[in-house]
């Protein structure tokens, strides 16, 4: 690796600019089939993007529709119909059964001039017209519409008469115990011509605190399924869902009849519940005309992502155990709407093993999962490093890998209707393509024939390979042994001459995640820049069955650190990279296990970059939405109704990376090392000496920004060369556009500078 000279910032956003501007294929819909004056069917594919704008500061979404021509057993031909068009202001969408119709909702800004606030409108479009555009804001019969993926809906009926959505409950007006001003009269009830009581403000209310559902869902509180009559433009709050659930996800019942939602305990108090799929909920199902509330699915356990068939006589859905790791191998299973009967049609898998299924490893089912035959569906779920799609026989419970004979890497189930099959691929150097296939019948599945709709150009320069290694005796977990882990490592493509590139560690966060090899905009850019980026999947990730999830627990600090270590220690035995020009980067638990690393085994990095890191368990429990991690992942039992005693607050200290800020730590070592001294209380530890640098978000709610700043005080302190970044408007993801890109910029010259490039 010869740098010709140190990459300036100009050539560097120059690089940044060329590689955000690879969009990331969100989401895709397929129209009605439509014969020609041949006898040929042919459909539209409708499809959503998203792309960075560096100069809006913001992520732009834009659509493209394609034709695809078939019958029925394989895709004749298929192309693009028109380019690219930006989509503003829209919030959700859906087409309704037949396709004939449209629903949107749409966010409109409030009149500068009148101070209005943003209103939400939900439109109803015709085949080349509008037909309704409601005023939610103005009805005021809620508060507003949840447009995310962990509650939100907008469902049509079977019928194609009504919408079903959920929004947040319609919170009472609130005044001081001192207004002087006479309340304005509101709206007058139909009935009585009075004003209505829910109009008049409530009196010292103001200062109330209401309770959210964490990280990215500040605004959550209390959800209610709303109806909206089409014809009639009118919309109803149903009733009869128990006052201690919040409704999501939810979908009409056969024929209509009801409402089916997932509903999620928010007694004593919420915790947070993005990337949490172990949080107590169950399946239920609301009756329109008796508001009677019946419970489909157990009670104690944790279901998400209902998905009902074609025929409208089966609902699959995801189940986990509640509490423990807030990511783990689901069980799929299902509910037979006329029998009542609920039956296991995949269960938990121990053990990878090469060449079987994995086990499901997937936030949710895709929206559209099920085949034409109402007894197959398909999902995509991480295999070890890899992403892939497979095909599950509901009646068996056979799995069939879709992707056999297709190129390695990260494959994404988009929606499958009437067989024809619509996905997602990407690849380390290979920004997302578009495919689309028609899905063979059953038992030659594996036969299905991609054909690529919307191709992307490899991003040159960059090749990467998957690794995998073995713990040595010394390192395996004595509950759970025979384990390995995986690492995925990408280098600059130069010639047989080229000097040895600086290697960049980057442990994934989670714990419980898992590195596929897709395209990821940070690992490809470094890659670009001139270094080597490894990707760690260490023993607790996902992909690698139940057993490795179930190990980390009680050893995060330890064995995790460890398998990182360890990967780094082969990977630059066994490949020509520059052994004394090694950095860390990580984030949330990557950023742990980062401060864990440069404290534990300080003469192998030379520079950190940490963004929103885990530091002090034990000062995180009280702050953070997910006090139950903190306590889980250092081994310890969690109920809300428990504080920690002075041992758990002691564990919970000892599994942090802060204790190895100092030299000298006075409580015991959590892994066995050499003591000279009689004296086991007072060891002599590594101190952190490698430049640091912290990027925090203002709004994290996850991992308050309160840690970062106890590290950053803590290195100030001690004369490490530290550096601070924070985002405004930013949470734990830091993925405002300006922050990603910022980010990009400070951590590239944060290497550069500290590995002497």
């Amino acid at each position: 690796w010869v740098p010709q000279v140190q990459p300036r910032v100009e050539e560097l956003s120059e690089l940044y600019r060329e590689l955000s501007q690879h969009p990331w294929l969100s989401s895709a819909c397929l129209g009605p089939d439509l014969t020609t004056q041949y006898g040929g069917k042919y459909c539209s594919l409708y499809t959503e993007w998203l792309q960075r704008d560096l100069a809006r500061a913001e992520n732009v979404k834009f659509c493209r529709q394609y034709l695809i021509f078939h019958d029925g057993a394989s895709i004749v031909y298929s192309g693009p119909a028109g380019t690219c068009s930006e989509i503003k202001g829209e919030l959700l969408s859906r087409e309704s059964p037949s396709g004939t119709l449209k629903a949107v909702l749409r966010k409109v800004p409030g009149k500068e001039k009148e101070k209005e606030k943003e209103k939400q409108f939900l439109e109803v479009w015709d085949q080349n017209r509008k037909v309704k555009s409601i005023d939610l804001t103005a009805l005021d019969k809620h508060g507003s519409v949840y447009d995310d993926d962990q509650f939100g809906c907008l469902t049509w009926s079977h019928s194609e008469t009504h919408l079903l959505y959920v929004a947040e409950k319609k919170h009472p007006k609130a005044e001081s115990f001192f207004q002087s001003k006479a309340p304005e009269l509101g709206t007058s009830d139909e009935d009585t011509g009075h004003p209505k009581k829910e109009d008049a403000p409530i009196k010292g209310e103001q200062f109330v605190y209401h309770e959210n559902w964490g990280e990215t869902l500040s605004t959550r509180s209390v959800p209610v399924l709303c109806v909206l009559d089409i014809e009639g433009s009118s919309i109803s709050v149903l009733e009869g869902v128990p006052e201690h659930l919040s409704p999501g996800q939810a979908f009409w019942s056969p024929e209509d009849t009801g409402v089916v939602f997932v509903g999620w305990w928010h007694e004593p108090f919420r915790l947070g519940l993005r990337h949490c799929t172990n949080r107590r909920s169950a399946l239920f199902y609301v009756d329109l005309t008796g508001g009677k509330c019946e419970l489909l699915s157990e009670d104690t356990r944790a279901v998400w992502s209902p998905r009902l068939s074609p025929d409208s006589c089966r609902i699959v859905y995801l189940e986990n155990d509640v509490l423990g790791p807030h990511q783990q191998c689901s069980r799929l299973r299902m509910y037979d709407w006329y029998t009542k009967q609920t039956s296991t049609v995949l269960e938990i898998v121990p053990r990878q093993e090469w060449g079987t299924f994995p086990g499901i490893y997937c936030g949710a089912l895709p929206g559209m999962c099920w085949a034409a035959d109402s007894r197959r569906i398909l999902l995509d779920t991480a295999q070890r490093s890899q992403q892939d799609m497979f095909v599950v026989d509901t009646a068996t419970g056979s799995t069939t890998l879709l992707t056999a004979d297709g190129p390695r890497g990260s494959w994404s189930v988009l929606t499958i209707d009437r067989d024809l099959l619509v996905a997602r691929f990407s690849t380390p150097c290979c920004p997302p393509v578009l495919k689309v296939a028609v899905l063979p019948a059953a038992g030659h599945e594996a036969q299905a024939q991609w054909i690529c709709l919307q191709d992307a150009p490899s991003v040159p320069s960059i090749s990467w390979g998957i690794r995998t290694l073995q713990p040595p005796p010394e390192q395996e977990n004595p509950q759970y042994g025979g384990l390995d882990f995986d690492a995925i490592l990408l280098r600059p493509s130069e010639g047989p001459t080229a000097k040895k590139p600086p290697l960049v560690v980057m442990p994934h966060g989670g714990p419980h995640s898992v590195f596929t090899a897709g395209w990821m905009l940070y690992p490809a850019a470094l890659c670009r820049v001139g270094f080597a980026v490894l990707l760690v999947n260490y023993r607790g990730s996902l992909g690698f069955g139940q057993d490795s999830v179930a190990s980390l627990p009680g050893n995060v600090g330890t064995q995790d650190v460890h398998d990182v270590q360890l990967c780094v220690e082969r990977v630059l035995q066994e490949e020509a990279l520059d052994a004394s020009q090694v950095a860390l980067v990580g984030g949330s638990h990557g950023g742990f296990l980062a401060c864990h690393l440069i404290g534990q085994f300080p003469d192998t990095y030379r520079a950190c970059v940490v963004r929103n890191p885990v530091v002090n368990i034990a000062s995180m429990v009280a702050s953070t939405d997910i006090p139950d991690w903190c306590l889980t992942e250092t081994g310890l039992p969690y109920a809300p109704d428990a504080l920690p005693d002075p041992a758990q607050w002691t564990e919970m200290l000892r599994k942090s990376p802060i204790r190895y800020v100092d030299q000298v730590c006075h409580c015991p070592h959590p892994v066995p090392i050499p003591v000279s001294s009689a004296n086991a209380e007072a060891m002599l530890l590594p101190q952190v000496r490698a430049p640091v640098l912290l990027m925090l978000g203002e709004d994290d709610r996850r991992v308050p920004p309160k840690q970062g700043l106890e590290y950053y005080h803590a290195l100030k302190a001690r004369g490490v060369p530290t550096r601070l970044l924070w985002y405004p408007g930013n949470n734990h993801a830091l993925a405002g556009v300006e922050a990603e890109a910022d980010g990009f910029m400070n951590i590239a010259l944060w290497l550069l500078k500290h590995l002497e490039c």
